[in-house]
């Protein structure tokens, strides 16, 4: 399959190759934190499949695809791909499968491991969700998993998602519940000390908001707790010291009945830990 007949603008990732217009048209649209993003993706792409941590847990990736329900003559875009974990796991169930990261060590890794596996009905791409680089209406499913809290303008990159999806197709939506209300800005503060370029969590309600808003019809939302051990996962960031230590002790305080965190923080073998609310959302495009 030519690269062309989906794509508007973009090369093959890792080849030399320019789009037919040169490269001069029609610029990727870097999100405001697009720096920031770079700089954390690059840090996390080495450890960021570690079994030590739940990002890419494969019993809930086998879920995931279980209600996903990918058909073999399916193309699919996976956007915001990280190490393409989830890319992986449809690419033996789906025709093809393009996974779409602003960050280059973390598709490497993803890459790398699907070389190793053999799997040569993948495509991996650098872009930005905001403005993705295909032609309209394209994929059969588009999804997205743990992405949603970086982006400024969620909006934008959902209504690209759309856009790409051909009609009748499946639009998945996997990420991080938030907090209470009232303890929302208190949880993303801690998650930004961590990552700086996390934005923010949204509700389930502002997720199926965005389903609404853009005419697709939800065929299920579901809710799935996901246990982070605390040290793991200021690990993966390879947060500085000071604010791995002020973290702690505001999770610890939490446990003592001071501030609350908004994670909920409990002690399990000795070792904080807190429970992510990932929320999967299937939508679907109106013929």
């Amino acid at each position: 399959m030519s690269l062309w007949l989906i794509s508007k603008m973009a090369a093959p990732f890792f080849q030399n190759e320019m789009p037919p217009d040169g490269g001069k048209k029609g610029e990727i649209m870097k999100p405001v934190n697009f720096t920031a993003i770079h700089h954390s993706f690059e840090i996390q792409a080495e450890n960021f499949e570690s079994a030590e941590l739940n990002f890419t847990k494969e019993e809930y990736l086998k879920y995931t695809l279980s209600r996903v329900a990918p058909d073999r003559k399916d193309m699919v875009l996976e956007v915001a791909a990280g190490t393409c974990a989830c890319g992986r796991s449809f690419a033996p169930l789906a025709h093809t499968v393009v996974c779409l990261d602003a960050t280059l060590p973390m598709l490497a890794v993803g890459k790398e491991k699907a070389d190793s596996d053999r799997m040569d009905n993948m495509i991996f791409m650098k872009g930005c969700a905001e403005e993705l680089p295909f032609l309209n209406e394209n994929f059969d499913i588009v999804f997205s998993r743990l992405a949603f809290h970086h982006f400024p303008d969620a909006d934008a990159a959902f209504s690209e998602m759309v856009r790409v999806l051909r009609p009748g197709g499946k639009l998945v939506l996997i990420d991080m519940e938030a907090a209470e209300e009232e303890l929302r800005d208190t949880e993303d503060k801690i998650e930004t000390l961590r990552d700086p370029s996390h934005i923010k969590n949204m509700s389930r309600g502002e997720m199926l908001k965005l389903f609404d808003a853009h005419g697709l019809s939800v065929e299920s939302c579901e809710k799935t707790e996901m246990r982070q051990k605390l040290k793991n996962w200021l690990a993966l960031t390879k947060t500085p010291q000071d604010i791995q230590d002020e973290i702690t002790e505001r999770m610890k305080n939490d446990m003592r009945g001071k501030e609350k965190t908004g994670f909920f923080p409990y002690l399990e073998n000795d070792e904080i830990c807190f429970d992510q609310r990932w929320i999967l959302i299937i939508g679907r495009k109106k013929q």
